[in-house]
């Protein structure tokens, strides 16, 4: 038995769509992203509970990423064309180019399976569970002054935070490394080295500090994308966060929590855009916001 469209068919179709997207939207604008269709618990309440572990794991690897990052790109800009310049440049090419759920399987196999120095899943030893008062353990377990629990966390951490470090580390070592090459090439750098001022006073007062603005726009992307889920890495080292959990939802059809996960990434990118605008005008003293717009 066959179906027979007619003309009002292409009317009506669109028509339930855009009031379904408009329920979703005036709910989410009320904190009611829906009610997941497996376990029947409102989806803000399954995605606090593990957003902390994506924060943790986030901000972890972004100050990874951005120390050695920051390092390598300023030491390749002021060592040009030496050997350590193609040596940092050949790690941040290898950074970019190696896929994150094989450098996670490889710092799996050679720290944990070879070496037993370091856990490959979870968050922390179950024996060791921390107290449940801000959902990051590695806060709860300084407020229960547990330091076994926090060493065992941080442990847990590592492996993890260094794979999905990697490739932010990488972009933000070829952005420093851009961005020191052509603020060591201004005239004011120059002076300050006809003044007789230290060349490391230079580098970082002088060079790097002028620098920073492209650099913090990328680290600022950086972070938002890790906050908005690390799917290969949360998969590989099953550590439950929200990437892990939106890849389990997606197999399962849980369409109201996917639909609230990608709310929740848009948040948080808009959410890091306007943080980068604000500590733009800390950086750069010319910029200012007015009130008039200017």
């Amino acid at each position: 038995m066959s179906y027979e469209y007619n003309n009002m068919d292409w009317l009506i179709i669109p028509t339930i769509f855009t009031k379904r997207a408009f329920n979703f939207i005036t709910g989410a604008l009320t904190g009611d992203l829906g009610t997941s269709y497996y376990t029947k618990i409102p989806v803000i309440e399954e995605i606090l509970d593990r957003f902390p572990a994506t924060i943790e794991l986030a901000f972890l690897a972004i100050i990874l990423a951005s120390f050695f990052g920051i390092v390598i790109g300023v030491v390749s800009a002021v060592k040009k064309n030496s050997l350590f310049d193609n040596a940092g440049m050949l790690v941040a090419l290898i950074g970019v180019s190696m896929p994150i759920f094989w450098l996670g399987i490889l710092l799996i196999i050679f720290f944990s399976g070879t070496l037993h120095w370091l856990p490959s899943s979870g968050r922390i030893n179950a024996l060791l569970q921390p107290g449940d008062v801000t959902g990051f353990y590695l806060i709860d377990t300084l407020i229960a002054g547990n330091s076994a629990a926090f060493m065992d966390a941080l442990r847990h951490l590592v492996l993890p935070a260094s794979a999905l470090a990697m490739y932010s580390m990488a972009i933000i070592a070829r952005m420093t490394r851009s961005s020191m090459l052509e603020t060591l090439q201004q005239d004011y750098i120059r002076t300050a080295r006809a003044k007789g001022i230290s060349e490391g006073r230079v580098i970082f007062k002088h060079g790097l500090r002028n620098g920073l603005i492209p650099i913090v726009t990328v680290i600022g992307l950086q972070l938002g994308s890790l906050l908005g889920g690390a799917v290969l890495t949360e998969t590989v080292f099953s550590w439950p966060g929200i990437g892990a959990y939106t890849v389990t939802c997606i197999l399962k059809s849980d369409f109201p929590v996917v639909q609230g996960v990608v709310l929740l990434i848009a948040a948080v990118f808009v959410f890091m855009n306007l943080l980068v605008d604000v500590i733009y005008a800390f950086l750069d003293p010319r910029i200012k916001y007015s009130e008039n717009g200017r």
